[in-house]
């Protein structure tokens, strides 16, 4: 922080306000405000689309002191509406760095505020729960900032994913791999489909919205339904495409939004959590082998357990170990199943990664 930045506000919508410095652009910018205690991988959580329409805390204490690099990303640009720091670093310290976090953020056109006690202000987030929140560098009047915040859309019953979704399909990997993977674009993280290419798949990637005649058109011998953000209840749009995937009994693996839509699919609803979970140290318990994986999450929304426990057809495969929250389903009868965090954790630990074998394994078996 220096003297020559401008002051920022930060204003939510239970009227609590923060003053700071801005960083990166001078501007206005709302969203869900949200919270990620990850230490590192700042560029990773900014790049993923999952974040699309949210204004995010970042819990630890500096932020942008190893700089920015082309290679650490997960999508084509930063997704997050607005970013909330403790000391937001213009230095940085890694020779591999491209470049500093405030050039970056100027480039993407992302209004920050820095100087807010974020450790209180995160506490507030879990006591009061996710709320909608507004950051401006260039409008000092509050009562202004509060008819600006009010026009904001909830995060409940928002479809988001549409808008991150890529616009024209594109493959990946080798085209003579025996393994045929339709991936279902609802905001996709790059290192999900690595993860998939590296285990010798090829892949499609679909638009959100393609029609079920041109996803069939690919042969595909297995289906991924990705993470995106927004509200899954308003995707009518997938969740009819999923259970014609469904149908089809070939393998299906979905992370996070792809784990709610696949719910859904069988008639088990979802809900807005209280304020969510973002991170890097979710502790989860796989219930077939009974271990424990430090996971990697970013979610909002979750599958209803007391639904799940009407529902004959689902079996819960993974409980998170701090809530009890479903982190894990498969459909009964179906090679189906899903999780709710990230197992491709970047950034995070690698514990969840056998999933990705267990999906290729599971289509191998069914070929």
């Amino acid at each position: 922080m220096t003297e020559k930045q401008p002051p920022a506000i930060l204003l939510l919508a239970d009227g609590t306000v923060c003053y700071g410095k801005a960083f990166g652009a001078i501007g206005t910018a709302t969203g869900e405000i949200c919270f990620n205690t990850g230490m590192t991988g700042y560029q990773e959580v900014f790049t993923d689309p999952s974040y699309y329409g949210q204004i995010l805390i970042m819990n630890t204490v500096h932020v942008g002191n190893y700089g920015v690099k082309d290679e650490d990303v997960e999508s084509d640009n930063v997704k997050i509406s607005g970013l909330v720091g403790r000391n937001l670093e213009d230095q940085y310290s890694r020779k591999l760095a491209k470049g500093s976090l405030e050039d970056y953020l100027k480039a993407n056109k992302i209004v920050s505020i820095e100087g807010v006690d974020t450790r209180a202000l995160v506490a507030h987030i879990r006591t009061k729960g996710a709320m909608n929140c507004i950051i401006s560098s260039e409008i000092p009047d509050i009562d202004q900032l509060k008819k600006k915040l009010a026009e904001v859309p909830n995060m409940d019953g928002l479809e988001l994913a549409s808008h991150v979704s890529t616009k024209e399909s594109y493959e990946l990997g080798n085209k003579d791999a025996a393994i045929r993977i339709a991936v279902m674009d609802y905001g996709v993280k790059r290192n999900i489909l690595n993860c998939m290419v590296e285990r010798g798949a090829y892949l499609k990637v679909f638009p959100a919205k393609t029609s079920w005649e041109e996803i069939k058109q690919f042969n595909p011998s297995g289906y991924f339904i990705s993470n995106g953000p927004g509200d899954p209840a308003p995707m009518d749009y997938a969740i009819k495409t999923l259970k014609l995937i469904l149908q089809e009994n070939k393998p299906v693996f979905g992370i996070c939004l792809g784990h709610q839509l696949l719910a859904l699919a069988n008639d088990v609803p979802t809900f807005k959590m209280h304020h969510g979970h973002r991170g890097l140290n979710h502790p989860v318990k796989n219930l077939a082998t009974g271990k424990c994986e430090i996971t990697t999450q970013n979610h909002g929304f979750g599958v209803d357990p007391e639904a799940v426990k009407k529902a004959t057809h689902i079996e819960v495969t993974h409980v998170n170990l701090n809530d009890k929250s479903i982190e894990g389903i498969k459909v009964k009868g179906k090679p189906a199943f899903s999780v709710q965090y990230h197992p491709e954790s970047t950034p995070g630990p690698h514990d969840s990664r056998y999933l990705f074998d267990e999906f290729i394994s599971l289509i191998k078996s069914k070929n």
